[in-house]
């Protein structure tokens, strides 16, 4: 993608890890229907390239995501918000928990209205010591949208989620690790290295069996446990016939690190 466009891809072939930059820094990334075009196009793109293992979602300058830009909203052509919310915000979400690879939050400032949910739409979130976190919706007299109504009670629980979401007060990011919208916190100098080692990591593993341990974690919510069991025994089947599961069993038996190919 050229360099000014709204959203960046860049591709790491040594680690096999891609990086999303949201690119709107002068307006703390606040997402226009453009970007929101690109952002899918973005995940689609990393999607069907064979050589990416893990993706890094993160913001340009010092905000992660600020949400919809309102200032597009008062212009005469914007599509009713019901319209928006399915035909552009929704498609990038379910493209996020969609895709057979793990994606990795850098939240490196404000992750507010939408641009939260985009955060918590990532499997692993790491958030620089500047992160905050609001719903902010009710500010401006709007429902939170995006998933923030299924993730957040998934993962703060029901009553944190409520206040969160009724009151939109801003989370800091101490706060945001002892809630649980964060695994983990670190200076800001030093976020997207830690991104970087922890999607090396990943892009590291067996492709099939994380997309599969993704896929299973998303299920669970869905499922009762006598569910649950027989899905995961369905998911370990089609684990258990890959190479990478038998590169694995050898790597085990020789001492030696696994090499896991993808097959």
């Amino acid at each position: 993608m050229p360099p000014d466009s709204t959203v960046l891809v860049e591709l790491d072939a040594d680690a096999a890890v891609a990086t999303i930059t949201l690119n709107r820094p002068e307006a703390l990334n606040a997402l226009t229907v453009p970007m929101k075009v690109e952002l899918l196009g973005a995940f689609r793109q990393v999607e069907r390239d064979a050589t990416v293992r893990a993706v890094i979602l993160t913001g340009a300058g010092r905000a992660f995501c600020a949400g919809q830009d309102l200032r597009e909203r008062l212009e005469p052509d914007a599509a009713p918000l019901g319209v928006e919310v399915r035909e552009r915000y929704n498609p990038i979400i379910r493209a996020m928990r969609g895709l057979p690879k793990p994606i990795v939050g850098a939240i490196n400032g404000v992750a507010a209205g939408a641009g939260a949910s985009l955060a918590m739409a990532c499997d692993i979130r790491i958030a620089s010591e500047a992160a905050t976190f609001s719903l902010a919706f009710g500010r401006v007299g709007l429902v939170p949208d995006s998933g923030a109504t299924w993730f957040l009670p998934r993962l703060v629980g029901a009553t944190r989620a409520a206040e969160l979401a009724l009151l939109n007060d801003p989370v800091a990011a101490p706060d945001a690790v002892r809630l649980g919208l964060v695994g983990r916190v670190v200076p800001a100098e030093q976020l997207a290295t830690e991104a970087g080692s922890v999607a090396a990591r990943l892009a590291a593993g067996a492709p099939k069996a994380i997309a599969l341990t993704k896929r299973a974690l998303d299920a669970a919510w869905t499922r009762d446990l006598d569910a649950a069991l027989e899905y995961e025994a369905q998911l370990q089947d089609m684990a258990g016939r890959t190479k990478d599961h038998a590169e694995g069993l050898a790597a085990f038996m020789e001492k030696r690190p696994p090499r896991f190919t993808g097959g």
